[in-house]
Order: C-alpha cells, then sequence, then structure tokens
C-alpha cells in the first residue's frame, strides 16, 4: 500500500502527538499549601448544600463548593454499588498518592453501624470511600460534569491538592444531607 507524501506527514504528526501524550508526566499540584500552624482537625461536608469546611480549632480555615458525588446522591450510603455517598461521623484514615484519581483522602466508611445494617439484610455495606480530585489522564484543571462517582466526595484536582496539605491522617469528619 502506498500513501502520498502529505498523508504520511499526517500519519508521522499523529503519531508523534500520540506518544507524546502518552509520556506526559502527572501534573505537579498547582494549589495553596497549608501555611505554617495551619492544620485541620474537623472536615465537615454538607451533601445538600454540596459544600465542604475545614476547621481548626473551632475557626473555619477553608470552604469548598461545586463538590461531586455518586450517581445517587440523596439519602445515606447502605449497601456496596447503591452510589450513594455516606452520611455520619467517621475518620479520614489515610491519604493515597497512587489513586485512580488525582489524589484522594480514604473515608473510614463502613462504621459498626452501617457494618450491622448491610448484616442484616444479606448484604455489603460497600467500601473505598474516598475525598477525591478528577480522574487520572483528565487535564489538570478539567472536571467530570455532574455527579458521577460510585459514592465518593470528588472535587477539582486544585482542590484536593490544597484538602491533602491541610488534613492529616485520622481527622474526624462529618457528612450531612
Amino acid at each position: 500500500m502506498r500513501y502520498s507524501v502529505p498523508a504520511m506527514r499526517i500519519i508521522a504528526i499523529s503519531l508523534a502527538l500520540a506518544i507524546a501524550a502518552c509520556s506526559q508526566p502527572v501534573p505537579e499540584a498547582r494549589a495553596q499549601q497549608a501555611h505554617t500552624g495551619e492544620r485541620a482537625d474537623f472536615v465537615l461536608v454538607d451533601k445538600s448544600e454540596r459544600k465542604l469546611w475545614l476547621y481548626q480549632d473551632g475557626k473555619v480555615i477553608r470552604s469548598y463548593s461545586g463538590l461531586q458525588y455518586g450517581d445517587a446522591p440523596v439519602g445515606h450510603k447502605r449497601f456496596e454499588g447503591d452510589e450513594r455517598t455516606p452520611e455520619g461521623r467517621y475518620t479520614i484514615s489515610y491519604g493515597n498518592e497512587q489513586s485512580s484519581y488525582y489524589l484522594s483522602l480514604y473515608i473510614d466508611y463502613p462504621n459498626a453501624q452501617d457494618r450491622a445494617y448491610a448484616r442484616a439484610r444479606g448484604r455489603s455495606p460497600g467500601g473505598l470511600i474516598f475525598i477525591h480530585g478528577q480522574p487520572n489522564g483528565m487535564p489538570f484543571d478539567a472536571r467530570v460534569p455532574g455527579d458521577w462517582t460510585d459514592g465518593c466526595i470528588a472535587m477539582s484536582n486544585a482542590e484536593i491538592a490544597e484538602l491533602w496539605s491541610l488534613v492529616p491522617d485520622g481527622t474526624p469528619i462529618e457528612i450531612r444531607a
């Protein structure tokens, strides 16, 4: 099969662009980092307002809006696969830099009450609930539209980078309806 010179150039340019796109490094966090002495000691999420507040010593030190949830955002998570975001008091146990999303903070759902509720109905409560950024591979400043997680709380990559710098492991979180 023979190609014309212009067709060969288009193929070569397309191939070069594809290789360059696959070899781009993960972007550095581009958000304001914690100031000296700033550390959240409590996180509050209001699902209906789609807002998250960070507290230190009873005072708000940051707030974020436009949170994204699972495909079924209303109501408390009860079972694996219901695509709801939990409601209640939990703990942010650890951060994961190697997540499928840009940074993630693990919320220790399910608690004993969640497990008992699901077990009494012969179901799994699910798990692996995080606050995280957008899917890896997207442009840093892009966002998936609407509610799209499987029950996690998603925010922009810049916001999760800032949250990452302010929220230590073991921080309590309350998620309200």
